[in-house]
């Protein structure tokens, strides 16, 4: 009876095995049920438990059977093509069989006395069953972190290498059970080991499905995050955009009184009234918002923003534009980006005691979207993994959330970045190539 249960808790982690592989190149189908889910794991089980009882002695038969049972289950529960579905099956089976053979005759080789697994209470054969399928869920973990979705790429490298660990255990636990009990004395200590090795195995699994679910959670944390910061840039440029709208009604009005008064002066013959009434006005233009223009509404109502903000906080700033008309990028991207790189610049430079200046540059040259900002910097640069970590003692998750959004919309529109620092000056550049 326990052998029978061990058998089918084997074929269960197989099955788990499969549906990680699965993951690993195609989406979950958010259109079923997770009732439906559940059934159809567990049809997949009763299929390769089946294949087992009753086809032990025709390997190559019991393959194919398997391979089709897989494909077609897994073709309803991803909702991908027949085609696509049997090639990740064949992909699968042959690397189960793969590693099955590699543990037997590693076992046999290495670990076995007699070159050959003992029988007695079957507690070798077992163990290196068990082995087996633990070699096969580090084998697909290592394919998830390379040909993984979302979950998986939140995951650094730091992370991945210590979720490794317990498997990497669960091995070397194994491998030493194999070595140090080639007999038992009894049935009870046969068992015994069989549920320490087989609980190893359902641990790694429980660990496994319980950081994706964190990882996951955090994800969506992230997502609503970055939502949160896109609708803040957004009512901020559409509030920058409205008052440029009633600055500029208001102007256009006062226009019309400016010239209807020069106009009277002028036929009064007050010509020197006139001109000091004209040098006032100029005055008054040198004075204006919207200084500068790049024949892009969004992008003008944000770079004047910033340059007014810049300038009332005694900053220089320095910027290159040109016609950005056909930029080719949506008006929520721009923003994030403009916005996040605009406002990191500045506030690095109010830090700054001595020298405060912006460089900026926003240009469509040779089919290329060129945009960089420098800025000088007073407090010094902190790398962690690769990343800037923020000086800001508040709202930190903002900061790096604003930063990475930066560069998931350059990614977006498969550009490129180019993040440098000297001992003075901070430096992000960007280059996207323009739509087609």
């Amino acid at each position: 009876m326990f052998l029978y249960i061990f058998s089918l808790a084997i074929i269960a982690f197989e099955v788990i095995c499969c549906k990680m592989f699965f993951e690993s190149f195609c989406h979950s189908s958010s259109e079923q049920r997770k009732w439906q889910k559940t059934l159809l794991i567990l049809l997949l089980i009763l299929a390769y438990y089946v294949c087992g009882l009753t086809l032990s002695n025709w390997i190559v038969l019991k393959q194919l059977i398997a391979i089709s049972v897989t494909a077609i289950i897994m073709l309803f529960y991803f909702r991908i093509s027949i085609k696509k579905s049997a090639v990740i099956a064949l992909m699968y089976q042959g690397l189960l069989l793969l590693v099955d053979y590699m543990a037997y005759a590693g076992n046999s080789a290495i670990i076995s006395k007699e070159g050959v697994v003992h029988n007695e209470y079957a507690l070798e054969g077992n163990l290196v069953v068990v082995f087996s399928k633990v070699i096969l869920f580090l084998c697909i973990l290592l394919v998830k972190k390379q040909f993984g979705h979302k979950s998986t790429e939140m995951l650094a490298d730091a992370e991945w290498t210590r979720f490794l660990f317990f498997p990497v255990f669960t091995i070397i636990t194994i491998v030493a059970m194999l070595m140090t009990f080639q007999y038992t004395e009894n049935e009870a200590q046969a068992y015994a080991l069989y549920s320490i090795a087989l609980g190893m195995v359902v641990m790694n699994v429980f660990v496994y499905y319980l950081i994706n679910d964190i990882v996951i959670r955090e994800a969506k944390l992230y997502e609503k995050e970055i939502l949160e910061l896109q609708v803040k840039n957004q009512i901020e440029m559409y509030r920058s955009v409205s008052e440029n709208y009633e600055i500029q009604k208001r102007k256009s009005h006062e226009f019309k009184n400016q010239i209807l008064c020069i106009e009277s002066l002028l036929k009064d013959h007050e010509y020197d009234e006139a001109s000091k009434y004209v040098n006032n006005i100029s005055k008054t233009f040198m004075g204006e918002r919207n200084v500068i223009n790049t024949n892009h509404v969004i992008v003008n109502a944000i770079l004047n923003t910033k340059y007014q903000e810049a300038i009332s906080k005694h900053i220089v700033f320095v910027f290159k534009v040109n016609d950005l008309s056909k930029i080719g990028m949506d008006d929520e991207d721009l923003v994030v980006v403009l916005a996040n790189l605009l406002n990191n610049a500045i506030e690095a430079c109010e830090k700054c005691e001595e020298k405060k200046v912006i460089k900026f540059k926003f240009l469509i040259e040779d089919e290329l979207i060129i945009l960089s900002v420098k800025n000088t910097y007073n407090q010094p640069l902190v790398y962690v993994d690769d990343e800037i970590k923020t000086s800001k003692t508040v709202m930190l998750d903002e900061h790096g959330v604003g930063i990475k959004n930066v560069i998931r919309i350059v990614e977006k529109y498969r550009g490129e970045y180019v993040v440098q620092n000297n001992e003075k000056e901070f430096y992000f550049s960007i280059v996207i190539p323009i739509k087609k």
